[in-house]
């Protein structure tokens, strides 16, 4: 995940994940447009492991795309931006060559990692957002869990001022009997995913540490498991016991 090399940057033509429209409108007597990437809704789970007593995250480099949980848009390439080492806008434009690549300087890769939820879009017609989440949970964490297992916590509306897609989160409980040994993510759709057990005692201090790149939706799973698992009468005897 760490190595890193030949950073350039183009045109995005033909993308499978965004397209950028802009939407023109009258508004009180007004004229107005805003421009928004038209995307993918998205799903993301909080999966819990009474046994461990921690919860399981992704670790994954972040690019600049896949816009979901709450969406960790191009954390990579916004750092190199804050740093001043992209290219000016002109040098990527749509107008230019589609194979036209600017080099860019490289950080180094954790410039680009996140921990998040396990978490993915919804594009496949025919499946429930049920069945997609528990599609991600397989490939990205190896857990094959019932599909009858997954509660829905809630769905909200996600980058509001580009995107306004809608997200549905999901929560699990998993034990390692339903492990299958095999996770990571696709490497064939370039994803690199790492998985976490972060163990539940520590989830405050993940949550105000800033030093950890997390996305917001990590940081909300964590207070509603608090307010709604935790302090229910029925909570497992492994979160009451380290209570």
């Amino acid at each position: 995940m760490e190595c890193l090399s030949e950073v350039e940057i183009g045109p995005c033509r033909n993308s499978r994940f965004l397209r950028p429209l802009r939407l023109h409108y009258t508004q009180n007597g007004v004229r107005k447009e805003w421009d928004f990437m038209k995307t993918h809704d998205s799903v993301s789970v909080l999966i819990y492991h009474p046994m461990r007593d921690s919860f399981v995250l992704v670790k994954q480099f972040r690019p600049a795309f896949k816009l979901i949980d709450v969406f960790p848009l191009a954390v990579y390439a916004c750092e190199c931006a804050r740093q001043g080492i992209l290219p000016m806008a002109d040098a990527v434009s749509m107008d230019a060559d589609p194979q036209a690549r600017v080099p860019v300087q490289p950080l180094p890769a954790s410039a680009g990692i996140t921990y998040e939820l396990c978490a993915g879009i919804v594009d496949k017609p025919g499946l429930s957002l049920e069945e997609t989440a528990k599609e991600e949970i397989q490939e990205e964490c190896g857990y094959r869990v019932p599909l009858e297992s997954l509660q829905k916590i809630t769905s909200y509306r996600s980058g509001v001022g580009l995107t306004g897609a809608n997200h549905t989160m999901f929560y699990v409980e998993v034990s390692d009997d339903m492990h299958m040994g095999t996770d990571g993510g696709k490497p064939e759709e370039g994803e690199l995913i790492e998985v976490v057990h972060l163990p539940r005692k520590d989830w405050q201090t993940f949550v105000l540490d800033e030093c950890i790149p997390k996305t917001a939706g990590v940081n909300f799973a964590f207070m509603w498991f608090q307010e709604c698992i935790a302090s229910r009468p029925q909570a497992s005897k492994y979160l009451l016991s380290s209570s």
